[in-house]
């Protein structure tokens, strides 16, 4: 997910319970390779493994170079974007706008393929570009015959969006005709969601989204579920707290003072949300020019959410699911 899943989100989802962390969207342009936005998201210093790299594209020899570039600078994995909506990727045939012309995937996974072959490559793509292009079967068997490792399916087309609810129908068809594995994507906000999908779809793996934007516990609540049926306890204020002051060291580190202070005003946003008085903090988070009066707004606030409760408790717990689209993120 461009603009969440960096470097420190990743290695947090990791400890919290993923089993693997996807990077942001890497273009496929060897003319930005230089760019700081590039470079830092190649950076995997310290990185546990596995380091998956998402690169996007449309034409098959400068997808290529990309898949060399970033297996040079550390990735373990390629996972090939052909699932994103977004506009602006879609008006270059790029993201989702691929799966209108299935010859075209066809060459860029050959490509990708060929050009890292000791390189695992996986595959993101939606049900299809609209209802009456519904055609993530045929590239299925476009992947497997590239050679591709395995296929993430989000359950919508393009034209859906985010609206309505995932075809965990098409994920199962896809997932029966399937000889590599299957990962489900979309609307996987809680530990029961997660076993329903599961088991309607057959998938292997399940890929979480913005369900974990502000919540990367829901990897461990998830793990438990599946594997004991039962609930963890709500996690304790302290913990949190804990958990998202660690969080923005390593965004102060990694982006540098003044770019970290931004990134990591939409992080505590979304652990926030949903909290007592979280509305206002906000506002006021939003204002906030510096690290010392950003951490030191953060201690505030749980501090005094501590004084009167143990463990999170939501005004709405709704708002402790953030719905789940796009994803980067595997239980």
């Amino acid at each position: 997910m461009a603009g969440v899943t960096d470097r420190p989100f990743r290695q947090l989802c990791k400890k919290m319970g993923a089993g693997l962390a996807v990077s942001e969207m890497v273009t496929s342009n060897s003319l930005l390779y230089g760019s700081a936005k590039t470079r830092r998201r190649a950076d995997h210093t310290g990185e546990v493994a596995p380091i998956s790299v998402q690169i996007a594209g449309s034409v098959p020899a400068m997808m290529a170079e990309a898949a060399r570039y970033n297996v040079d600078h550390g990735a373990q994995i390629i996972d090939i974007n052909m699932g994103c909506p977004a506009k602006k990727i879609c008006n270059v045939m790029a993201g989702s706008a691929l799966m209108k012309d299935e010859a075209l995937v066809g060459r860029i996974l050959e490509a990708v393929v060929r050009a890292v072959p000791e390189t695992p490559v996986t595959l993101k793509v939606r049900t299809g570009w609209d209802s009456s292009c519904r055609n993530a079967p045929a590239i299925l068997r476009i992947a497997e015959q590239a050679g591709i490792r395995a296929l993430a399916v989000h359950g919508r087309t393009r034209a859906d969006g985010y609206t309505g609810h995932a075809e965990y129908e098409t994920i199962a068809a896809i997932k029966a005709a399937a000889h590599i594995p299957i990962i489900a994507n979309g609307d996987i906000t809680s530990p029961e969601k997660a076993r329903h999908v599961l088991d309607v779809t057959g998938a292997d793996a399940l890929m979480i989204g913005r369900a974990a934007q502000g919540r990367p516990w829901l990897f461990r609540e998830i793990e438990h579920y599946l594997a004991t049926g039962t609930h963890l306890l709500p996690p304790r204020v302290s913990e949190i707290h804990a958990i998202l002051l660690a969080h923005l060291e390593d965004l102060y580190a990694f982006y540098g003072h003044e770019t970290g202070v931004r990134v990591a005003r939409k992080h505590i946003s979304w652990y926030t949300k949903g909290l007592v008085g979280s509305a206002a903090f906000r506002h006021h988070m939003n204002q906030l020019p510096d690290i010392d009066v950003q951490r030191r707004a953060v201690n505030d606030f749980f501090f005094q959410l501590a004084e009167q409760h143990e463990h999170l408790q939501y005004t709405n717990q709704n708002n402790s699911d953030n719905s789940d689209t796009e994803g980067g993120l595997a239980a």
